[in-house]
This record gives structure tokens, sequence and C-alpha cells, in this order.
């Protein structure tokens, strides 16, 4: 593919961010809720998903939920656009510029891998500023008078107080978690797609608009629920290294989830699992179709 149309893929990325947080935000503030209150040692447990999101409502209403969404619209669009964008330009340079109707894994899991490492770097910084805007909210364990205005003072105090190396707090576990899960993402997505475009085409050809948006919502929200299935336990220990008020506590994910699972178990390590893999579903599903959907409209053909 030629360079011309390189910026066509970062753009089709972008929108695919912006649709992935309008889509899934309320029910990543529930996970980070629970991520951050269950596996403490002392203060508010929430008996799951609902009845956090029930307390987030009658106490906040609906902005509670979006609580932090600022700094996740700016992240995760960028984000989005170059986690798709480097995706793409890796796997045509690794498919030599041809492309190939069946998914080929080594193609699609280094090409995946790579584009996931690279936007750690973003991401670290977004999600950190994001996790601790989302724990000042309903039942906060964060003292009043330490509580940020706004997720830039919330970036500049940590600045601060923790340094620049502060913003990149948690950023080891952010890498591992990018590389490994994007790698599960996309081997899963190239695979239910390539799939379902086999058993479908040939039955549905007077429909393929319909058919293709079909397959998007399929194979995007099979792919985000891999994704999380795979990397919830070092989702987890991002938010306790994150979110730790102890600025000297430990950044070692591995130790973090020793401590969790000796206090809580398996069960504890995936903190979160019910709203992760409810929001997983439609946020990547609407990420997949936007892409797919504006990488057409830009006259870029995925087949």
């Amino acid at each position: 593919m030629g360079e011309t149309f390189a910026y066509k893929e970062y753009l089709a990325g972008l929108l695919a961010g912006v649709a992935t947080v309008i889509t899934g935000h309320p029910f990543d503030t529930v996970k980070v809720m629970l991520q951050k209150h269950n596996t403490e040692a002392h203060g508010i447990k929430y008996k799951n998903g609902l009845h956090c999101t029930a307390r987030i409502l009658q106490a906040e209403g609906v902005k509670g939920l979006y609580r932090g969404a600022t700094s996740s619209f700016v992240g995760v669009a960028f984000e989005s656009s170059l986690l798709f964008g480097i995706y793409s330009q890796t796997k045509q340079s690794l498919q030599g510029g041809g492309q190939s109707d069946v998914p080929r894994p080594q193609v699609i899991i280094p090409s995946a891998a790579y584009g996931g490492a690279i936007i750690s770097f973003v991401l670290c910084p977004s999600e950190l500023v994001k996790c601790r805007m989302q724990i000042q909210g309903t039942d906060s364990l964060v003292p009043k008078f330490s509580r940020y205005s706004s997720p830039l003072d919330c970036a500049l105090q940590t600045v601060k107080n923790e340094g620049v190396t502060g913003i990149f707090r948690g950023g080891f576990t952010t890498l591992l978690r990018e590389s490994i899960g994007n790698a599960v993402f996309f081997s899963v997505y190239e695979y239910v797609r390539y799939y379902m475009h086999l058993q479908l085409k040939p039955t549905l050809s007077d429909h393929s608009n319909l058919t293709d948006m079909g397959i998007g919502i399929v194979s995007g929200g099979l792919s985000g629920v891999a994704f999380w299935s795979a990397v919830l336990p070092l989702d987890v220990a991002k938010t306790i290294i994150q979110t730790a008020l102890d600025k000297s506590s430990t950044r070692n994910p591995f130790a973090v989830l020793n401590s969790i699972y000796i206090r809580a178990g398996l069960k504890g390590c995936y903190t979160g699992l019910g709203p992760t893999i409810v929001r997983a579903f439609p946020a990547n599903a609407a990420a997949i179709v936007t892409w797919e959907l504006a990488m057409k409209m830009l006259g870029i053909n995925r087949d």
C-alpha cells in the first residue's frame, strides 16, 4: 500500500477509538472502582458490578460513570489511531506488500504486539490520570483535601509530586498488557473474520454491507472478550500500581498479583471481570465496525 494511504489508516483508527470510549467508558469506571475497592484490605466492598453502578448513579448520576472520560477520549483516540495504523502498516511490511487471504500468525502476532508496545507509552499516562479521577468518585478512599479538580490538575500534580517518571507509573505493566493483549485481539479478529467471510459471503452476496457489519460486530466483540480474558490480571495490577496512595509501593505487577492471590485467590486477580466482559463486546464491536466502515469510506480495501 502506498504512503498516501498511511494517514487514512491512522484516521480510521482514531474514529474507532472515539467509538470505543463512547460505548465502553461507563463499564470501565465500574471496573476500576471494583479493582480499587474490592482488592484493598479496608474500605467499601461492592457485591458486584451492578451494585457498584447503582451506587455511582445514586450519588452522581450518569456523569459519574463518565468520570475521567476527558483523558480517555484524548488517550484512546490517539492510541487507537496509532494501534490500527501501526498494525496495518507493519502487517503490510511483513507480508511484503502482497495481500494474503489466509491469516498468518507469524505476521499478525508481531504486528499486533509491536503496535501494542508502542501505544503503551501513550496509554500509560492517560490511564493513570483516568484511574485516579475515577477512584475519586462514589465511596472514595481519597481524602477530600488531596483530590484533583480536573484531569489536567491530576497530571500536573502527579508530575509535581512524583516527577516526570510518576506519570509513567505502571508503564511496564501497561506494556505487557498491551503487547500480549493485542496479539490475542488481532489473532482472534483475523481468524473469526476470515472464517465468517468464508461461511457467509457465498450465501449472502446480495447483502454485503449488512453482512460486513454483522461480521464486524461478532469478530470485534469476540476479540475484545479474548483480549480481556487474557490480560485482566495485569490490568488489576496496573490499577493498584497507578492508584496507590503510597508512592514508594511496588511497581512490580507480579508482586502485586501475588499479594492479591494470597489474600483473595484467583478470583481477586480477576476483579472487575463482569463489567469488563460486558463492556468488551459492545465497545470492541463498535471499534471494529467503525474502523472497517471508515477504511471502506476512505477507499482502503481490507479483503
